[in-house]
C-alpha cells in the first residue's frame, strides 16, 4: 500500500471534490493538456534517491474521473515502463497509464481504485496554458529593474518602488575605473535584473532577447496586450513592451561612437531586500567589443520586430543606424576577452573572440535582412561553418539565438541556396546523431529525455531548449517523415515543466492559483533568499535554474551528488554554505526559452473564440 494519505470527499457546493493530502506518485501535467494531445500520466516507485522509502505499486485498474462530480469516464490499466527496470537518472522505476482517449473539455483526476490514491487534477481545454504563459511573460516585469511594483499591475505581496535611483545610482552610474569622478556619471536605466541578483549584464541579455522576439515572430497572435503591466492596452503585445524595456536600456549603455559598456551594478555583496531598499551606488563596466557585438545584433533584431508593429515604427531608423554604429565599432577596435575584470559582481560577462565572432554572424543575418546591403550578406556568406552548431553541435540548447538566427536567414527571399543548403544539412545531420533529437519516447521513464550531462547549474534552461530545437524540425518541414515524433519530444518536454518528472513539481513559482498543486515556492535572488520575507512566497511565474549534478553546496541531501541526477533539486534558497543558487536561482535566459516552448501550445485566442 502506498504511505500517502487515503482519498477523502468533502461535501462543496452541492458537488463532492476530493481533498488531496499529499502529493502522490502519479505524475501528470498539473495544468493539463489540450484535448487532441498524447497524455500520459507517469506512475513511479522510488528506488533510489531521498524518497526511496515511498513504495507504490499501482493497482490493475485505474480511473479517469471527473472532478466535478466523481463520474468515471474512463478505466484503463497501466503498462510497466521496460518491465521494471530502474532507470538510473531518476532512480525511479515506473509505469505509463495512457488516458489520450480523454478529450472532452474539463476538469479530471486520476484514480487508482486499489490503492485509493490519487493524482492532482488538471484540465482538458484547448487553452490549458494560456494563463501560465501570461505568468510567465509578466515574470520580466518583476525584474524590471528602476521601475515601481505597485497595486494594480503587482500583486501586494510584491509591491516595492523604483529602485537603484538615487544618489549615485543608475540614474548617474559612474564609470567602474574612475569612480571619483563625477564626469563619468551616465544615465543608465531600464532593463531587467538578469537573475536572482540586481545587475543587469549586455553580453547575457543577447540569448534572451533574440529567444524573445524569435517566438514572437514565430506566433506572434498569442502574445496580448493585456497582461496588467503598465503599458497593457496601449496597441503594444507586453511581450514587446517587456522587450522594449530591455532594448532602451542597452540604448543607455551605448556610447556616440557606437562602442556598448557591457555592464551595470554594485561592486560587493552586501545586498539589501527587497530592491528599493538597495542605496550603493552603481557603476558600468568599460566599452567591449563582446557587449558590442551582442548590441548589434539586438538593435538590429529589435528594429525588424518593431517594423511590423504600427506604435514602434517610428524607432526602427534609430535602431538601425545603433546597430550600424556598434558593427562598425565592432569591427574596427581591437577584440578583447579579458574586457570585464568582474569588479561589477557577479558574473563574468566575457566572451572569447571565437565567441565573438559568432555573434557577428546573428548580427549579420539581422542587419542584412534589415539593410538588404550586401556588406552582411557577404560577411554571412563567409562565416557561416564559425556559427557556434557547426563549432559545437550540442550548442542549439545552450546558445539558442544563434541557432534560430540561422534558421531565420533560411526564410529571406535573397538567402543563399548554397548557405541554406549548409544550414539545413547540418541540422538534419544533428537530428540524426544527437541524442536530444533521436531518441524513443520509451527510452526515458519520464518521457522527456536529456543526455545526463546536461542536469548542470541551468539544466531546465537546456531542457526547455531541447524541445524548441526538435519543434523547429516540425517548423521548418526538416524532415516530415518524423513529424509526429519531434512533436512528442517538444511537448513532453513541457509536460516535464510542469509536473512529469520525479519530483511531481512544477518548476514555475507560486502558480497554485493556475492549477499547480505542487510548485516551485522557493528560489534563490536578493529579493527572495531564505533571509528576506519573501523566502516562502516569491512573484509569480519564474522558472527556476533545475537539477544540478555539479552542485557545490553542502546540503547533506545534495552534496557529492547525492541523489539520482533528476532529482539534485530542492525547493529551497538557503546562502552559503548552502548555496543554492546553483540549482534554485531564476534567470532572464531560462525564462526565454520556457516561453518559446511553451507559447507553441497556446491557441491564438482571437481564433479560439471564432471557432468556438
Amino acid at each position: 500500500m502506498h504511505k500517502l494519505k487515503r482519498f477523502l470527499f468533502v461535501p462543496l457546493t452541492g458537488l463532492f471534490m476530493p481533498v488531496f493530502a499529499q502529493a502522490p506518485l502519479i505524475m501528470i501535467d498539473q495544468f493539463g493538456y489540450r484535448p487532441a494531445d498524447e497524455k500520459v500520466a507517469v506512475i513511479a516507485d522510488p528506488v533510489m534517491g531521498f524518497n526511496a522509502g515511498d513504495d507504490y505499486f499501482p493497482g490493475e485498474s485505474l480511473q479517469i474521473r471527473r472532478l466535478e462530480d466523481n463520474i468515471t469516464v474512463f478505466t484503463g490499466s497501466p503498462v510497466s515502463w521496460k518491465n521494471g527496470t530502474v532507470q538510473e537518472s531518476s532512480g525511479d522505476r515506473g509505469w505509463w497509464f495512457d488516458f489520450s482517449e480523454v478529450t472532452a473539455p474539463g476538469q479530471y483526476y486520476i484514480y487508482d481504485v486499489q490503492n485509493q490514491v490519487s493524482s492532482f487534477p488538471f484540465m482538458i481545454c484547448e487553452n490549458v496554458y494560456s494563463g501560465l504563459l501570461r505568468a510567465a511573460v509578466k515574470m520580466f516585469y518583476y525584474n524590471r529593474c528602476n521601475y515601481p511594483k505597485k497595486i494594480p499591475w503587482s500583486g501586494m505581496a510584491w509591491t516595492d518602488s523604483a529602485s537603484h535611483l538615487g544618489p549615485g545610482q543608475d540614474a548617474e552610474a559612474r564609470y567602474v575605473g574612475d569612480k571619483e569622478n563625477s564626469h563619468t556619471a551616465k544615465d543608465m536605466r531600464g532593463g531587467w535584473y538578469d537573475a536572482g541578483d540586481y545587475n543587469k549584464y549586455v553580453t547575457f541579455a543577447s540569448n534572451p532577447v533574440h529567444v524573445l522576439f524569435t517566438a514572437y515572430e514565430q506566433h506572434p497572435d498569442v502574445f496580448t496586450d493585456d497582461l496588467s503591466i503598465p503599458e497593457s492596452g496601449n496597441g503594444i503585445p507586453d511581450l514587446i513592451d517587456e522587450l522594449k524595456w530591455e532594448i532602451d536600456w542597452i540604448k543607455r549603455m551605448q556610447d556616440n561612437d557606437g562602442g556598448v559598456y557591457i555592464k551595470t551594478g554594485y561592486i560587493d555583496y552586501n545586498v539589501p531586500a527587497p530592491p528599493s531598499a538597495d542605496k550603493r551606488p552603481r557603476y558600468y563596466g568599460p566599452k567591449c567589443s563582446s557587449s558590442t557585438v551582442a548590441a548589434a545584433g539586438m538593435f538590429a533584431h529589435a528594429a525588424l520586430v518593431y517594423s511590423s508593429v504600427p506604435a514602434l515604427k517610428g524607432e526602427v531608423l534609430e535602431l538601425r543606424d545603433r546597430a550600424v554604429k556598434a558593427w562598425k565599432w565592432y569591427h574596427n577596435n581591437p577584440k578583447s576577452e579579458s574586457c570585464d575584470n568582474q569588479e561589477i559582481k557577479s558574473g563574468d560577462a566575457d566572451m572569447s573572440v571565437l565567441e565573438q565572432e559568432q555573434l557577428a554572424v546573428t548580427a549579420a543575418v539581422y542587419l542584412f535582412d534589415l539593410t538588404d546591403d550586401n556588406i552582411y550578406h557577404n560577411y554571412v556568406r563567409d562565416n557561416i561553418r564559425l556559427a557556434r552548431e557547426f563549432v559545437i553541435p550540442e550548442s542549439a540548447v545552450y546558445d539558442p539565438a544563434q541557432g534560430d538566427a540561422l534558421l531565420y536567414y533560411t526564410l529571406l527571399p535573397d538567402a543563399s541556396d548554397s548557405v541554406k543548403k549548409i544550414i539545413f544539412s547540418s541540422r538534419l545531420k544533428d537530428a540524426k546523431e544527437l541524442p536530444f533529437f533521436n531518441y524513443s519516447i520509451e527510452d526515458d521513464l519520464y518521457r522527456a529525455y536529456m543526455p545526463a550531462k546536461h542536469y548542470h547549474w541551468g539544466s531546465n534552461e537546456a531542457r526547455a531548449n531541447i524541445g524548441n530545437v526538435n519543434y523547429d524540425m516540425i517548423s521548418f518541414s526538416l524532415d516530415t517523415v518524423r513529424h509526429s515524433e519531434y512533436l512528442q519530444h517538444a511537448i513532453s518536454q513541457l509536460h516535464y515543466f510542469h509536473g512529469v518528472n520525479p519530483l511531481n513539481l512544477v518548476y514555475i513559482s507560486n502558480v497554485k492559483s493556475l492549477g499547480a498543486d505542487h510548485c516551485v515556492m522557493r528560489m534563490w535572488g536578493d529579493w527572495y533568499s531564505v533571509f528576506t520575507p519573501w523566502a516562502e512566497n516569491p512573484p509569480p511565474g519564474y522558472v527556476t535554474g533545475g537539477p544540478n549534478r555539479d552542485y557545490d553546496g553542502t546540503h547533506p541531501l545534495l552534496k557529492g551528488n547525492g541523489q539520482p541526477d533528476q532529482k539534485m533539486y530542492l525547493d529551497f534558497n538557503n546562502g552559503p554554505p548552502e548555496n543554492s543558487w546553483s540549482i534554485t536561482e531564476p534567470a532572464i535566459y531560462y525564462q526565454a526559452s520556457y516561453i518559446k516552448l511553451l507559447s507553441k501550445f497556446v491557441p491564438d485566442l482571437i481564433l479560439l473564440k471564432e471557432k468556438n
